[in-house]
C-alpha cells in the first residue's frame, strides 16, 4: 500500500527486486529525475544550480538538470567529487548531460532562482563535511528556494535526524517509490518541506518483497479492524470500559478520558475511585456511570464483564492507584496505562513488564514519561521510532510514544507514525482524551495495535476539525463528525 514507510535499506532491497524483475535502475534512475524537473517546472525560475553527490543521488540530479535545459531552462550542475569516477547508472545519467558543468567547490549562488539538492539521500551515514557541507550552508544563505532528491542532504532517512551539525533544509522534498520514516518524524518532516511521492515505476512485487512493518497512520492502515456497530447488539455488547478516577480536586482528567471512550463507540463506561470524587464528577456528568471503590475495584471489574480498563489520568502516583493497575491486570481485559502510572513505575521498566504479563496493555507515554520509565535506555536510537519498538518489545506491550509525530509501536514490531496532529492539541488533558479513545475502541473488540493507530489519527482529526482555540474538553464532542466521516469514506 501507499502507506508503507520504508528505511533506507529496504529501499535498497527494493531496488534490487526491481532489477531482478527486469526493471533496470537505469529506467528508475530516468523517472526520478523526471519527477524533480517536474517539480523544478512549478517555479518560476530561469537559473537553476544543481548540486550532483557521487552516487546515485547525484546521478537523479544529473537527468533532472538534462530536462530542464531541453525546457529552456539555464542549468549549471556543481559536482562533488570527479565527475570521471561516477559509476553505474550514475555515470551513465552524467554522460546524458552536456550542459555547463564545475566542482562543487566553484558553485555560485549569488544569482540562481532554484538549487536542487542532489548531493546525499536518505542513506546517508556519515556527517557532512569539507565541499559538501560548505555548498550546503552557501545553498541555504542565498535565499533561493530549495528542492531536495531523496531527502535533504545530511538527514537521516531512517530516524529523521541530522548527521552531524550541517544539514540542508528544502522548501520542497521530491522522494521516490514509499516515503521513508525520516520524511515523517521530527525535525526531518520540517526539513523536508512539502514532500512529493513519485511513483517510479518500481513494481508492486519488488515493494511487497520486503515485508514493511512501518506505515504512516492513516484509516487504510487499520479500519478493517475496527468494529462496526450491530443493529442487533446492546450496551455490553460494544464493551464496558471502567476508568480509574482520580481523587478529590482531581477528577478532569479521568473523566476526560471516560468521555472519550464513550465517544469512541463503547456501550457504557463507569468511573470509579473515592466517594468525594465521585461527587464532583456527578456535577458533570449524566451518560458516564459512577461506582464507590474505596478498597479497589477487583469485584467490580469481574463482576461486569468489563472489557477495557484506563488507569493513570489524574490517578496520582500512590498506593491506592497500583492496587488498582494490579487488579486491572489480573483479569482478562486490556489496559490503557497513561500519565501518573509511569510515576509509579520510574526506572522500573522490568517492573511493568512484569505486571502486564501476556495480558494486552497499551501505554501512551510522552517523552518525558518515556524517558522516566525506561531512563538511558530511551536514548540509544536516534530514532523516535526504534525507541519505542525497543520499548515495546521490552514490556510486551503497545507502546502509544505521542507527540507531534506520535510512533504506536507493537511488540512484534508493525508500527505507525501520525502526522496530523495540528500544534493547538499540545494543550493540559489531550492526552486523557487519547487513553479513553484508545480503550473505547479496544473494548469493542479492536484488536490492540490497530485500536491504539486509530485512535491517534481519530485524536487528531478531531483536533483539526476544532481548530485554533482548542481546549482538550471541545475533543470528545468533535468525534461524532470525525466517524461519521471515516464511515462514508
Amino acid at each position: 500500500m501507499d502507506f508503507e514507510l520504508l528505511t533506507p535499506a529496504e529501499m535498497t532491497e527494493v531496488d534490487r527486486a526491481s532489477a531482478a524483475e527486469g526493471v533496470p535502475g537505469a529506467a528508475l534512475m530516468e523517472r526520478a529525475g523526471e519527477a524533480v524537473a517536474h517539480a523544478a517546472l512549478d517555479y518560476a525560475a530561469e537559473k537553476i544550480v544543481v548540486l550532483a553527490g557521487p552516487g546515485a543521488n547525484g546521478g537523479d540530479g544529473f537527468v533532472a538538470a538534462r530536462l530542464l535545459a531541453e525546457a529552456n531552462r539555464a542549468v549549471v550542475v556543481a559536482v562533488l567529487g570527479d565527475r570521471a569516477a561516477l559509476r553505474g547508472d550514475a555515470a551513465q545519467a552524467a554522460a546524458g548531460w552536456a550542459g555547463p558543468t564545475v566542482r562543487l567547490e566553484d558553485a555560485d549562488f549569488a544569482r540562481v532562482d532554484l538549487i536542487i539538492d542532489a548531493l546525499f539521500g536518505a542513506g546517508l551515514s556519515r556527517p557532512l563535511s569539507g565541499a559538501a557541507a560548505d555548498a550546503v550552508l552557501a545553498a541555504q544563505a542565498c535565499g533561493a528556494p530549495i528542492i531536495a532528491v531523496d531527502t535533504p542532504s545530511g538527514l537521516d532517512g531512517a530516524s529523521g535526524h541530522p548527521i552531524g551539525d550541517v544539514c540542508m533544509r528544502a522548501d520542497v522534498t521530491v522522494t521516490f517509490v514509499r516515503l521513508k520514516p525520516g520524511h515523517i518524524l521530527l525535525p526531518g518532516r520540517l526539513l523536508c518541506g512539502r514532500i512529493v511521492l513519485a511513483d517510479i515505476g518500481a513494481p508492486a512485487s519488488a515493494v511487497a518483497s520486503v515485508g514493511a512493518r512501518v506505515w504512516l497512520n492513516r484509516p487504510a492502515v487499520w479500519r478493517d479492524a475496527i468494529p462496526e456497530p450491530s443493529i442487533a447488539g446492546h450496551k455490553y455488547s460494544r464493551g464496558h470500559v471502567a476508568v480509574w478516577s482520580g481523587p478529590e480536586l482531581q477528577t478532569g482528567a479521568s473523566r476526560l478520558s471516560a468521555l472519550a471512550a464513550l465517544r469512541a463507540g463503547a456501550g457504557a463506561v463507569t468511573l470509579l475511585g473515592s466517594k468525594a470524587a465521585l461527587k464532583e464528577h456527578a456535577a458533570h456528568l449524566t451518560a458516564i456511570m459512577l461506582r464507590e471503590a474505596e478498597d479497589g475495584w477487583r469485584s467490580f471489574l469481574d463482576q461486569r464483564k468489563v472489557a477495557a480498563v484506563v488507569v493513570g489520568p489524574g490517578a496520582s502516583a500512590t498506593p491506592d492507584t497500583r492496587r488498582a493497575l494490579e487488579e486491572a491486570c489480573a483479569g482478562d481485559r486490556r489496559v490503557v496505562m497513561d500519565a501518573d502510572v509511569f510515576s509509579l513505575f520510574a526506572g522500573d521498566a522490568e517492573g511493568l513488564g512484569r505486571l502486564i504479563g501476556e495480558g494486552e496493555a497499551v501505554l501512551t507515554p510522552h517523552e518525558g514519561e518515556f524517558k522516566r520509565v525506561f531512563g538511558e535506555d530511551a536514548d540509544v536510537a536516534p530514532s523516535k521510532l526504534e525507541r519505542a519498538r525497543a520499548a515495546a518489545a521490552r514490556v510486551g506491550a503497545t507502546i502509544v510514544l505521542k507527540g507531534p509525530d506520535t510512533v504506536v509501536a507493537s511488540q512484534d514490531g508493525r508500527a505507525t507514525i501520525a502526522d496530523n496532529a495540528p500544534p493547538h492539541l499540545a494543550t493540559a488533558g489531550a492526552g486523557d482524551v487519547l487513553a479513553g479513545l484508545i480503550a473505547g475502541l479496544m473494548a469493542q473488540g479492536a484488536p490492540v495495535f490497530e485500536a491504539a493507530s486509530a485512535a491517534v489519527w481519530l485524536h487528531g482529526e478531531a483536533a483539526n476539525a476544532i481548530g485554533r482555540g482548542l481546549i482538550a474538553d471541545d475533543l470528545p464532542g468533535a468525534l461524532p463528525n470525525v466517524l461519521q466521516s471515516l464511515a462514508s469514506q
